[in-house]
């Protein structure tokens, strides 16, 4: 499978009517200086941020529960995931709450920056080491103008254990 096929069968892919190409519908977010997107289709719902209830005994990364409209919503710091420098709160922080491995989690990111349809022909496979993360995670690097978009698989983000230990430390708070 080239690399346009892979990322075309893990992304939501829709055809324009008007000129046959294929496109792909993405959430953009921002962590640090770089700029990623998810398919739409994972995202529930944008929010700014809020009070979240520290869970005990989770990773570093699991900043605690959320709860959204009688939802007890796990929280993870994407920063805290890839590694990077935590960031204070500041009025573009939000949590993006999503479908992962079939678990509604919040995501905590800098900043959300637009719904993009892009054409699946201008993103390639990434390179190896093209980032601090593992390229295991990442379905390919859209060029577009003038900036580089890395396209992240999330359900390989998160392992299976790891969004079945999500489940079970909501269930104790619920």
């Amino acid at each position: 499978m080239n690399g346009i096929a892979a990322v075309q069968s893990s992304l939501g892919v829709m055809k324009s009517s008007r000129e046959g190409h294929e496109l792909l519908q993405l959430v953009t977010f921002t962590l640090g200086n770089e700029e990623y997107a998810v398919d739409i289709l994972k995202v529930h719902e944008i929010n700014r941020m809020r009070e979240i209830t520290k869970v005990p005994n989770s990773p570093s990364y699991v900043e605690g529960v959320i709860n959204l409209r009688g939802r007890v919503i796990p929280v993870v710091n994407l920063r805290e995931k890839f590694g990077l420098q935590r960031k204070d709160e500041d009025k573009d922080l939000r949590i993006m709450i999503m479908d992962v491995r079939g678990v509604t989690m919040g995501l905590i990111v800098d900043s959300v920056q637009e719904v993009l349809r892009i054409p699946a022909d201008i993103v390639e496979p990434p390179p190896p080491m093209a980032t601090d993360i593992t390229t295991e995670f990442i379905n390919g690097i859209a060029k577009q103008e003038d900036r580089l978009i890395i396209l992240l698989d999330i359900d390989r983000l998160f392992g299976r254990t790891e969004t079945i230990a999500m489940i079970d430390s909501t269930k104790v708070l619920e």
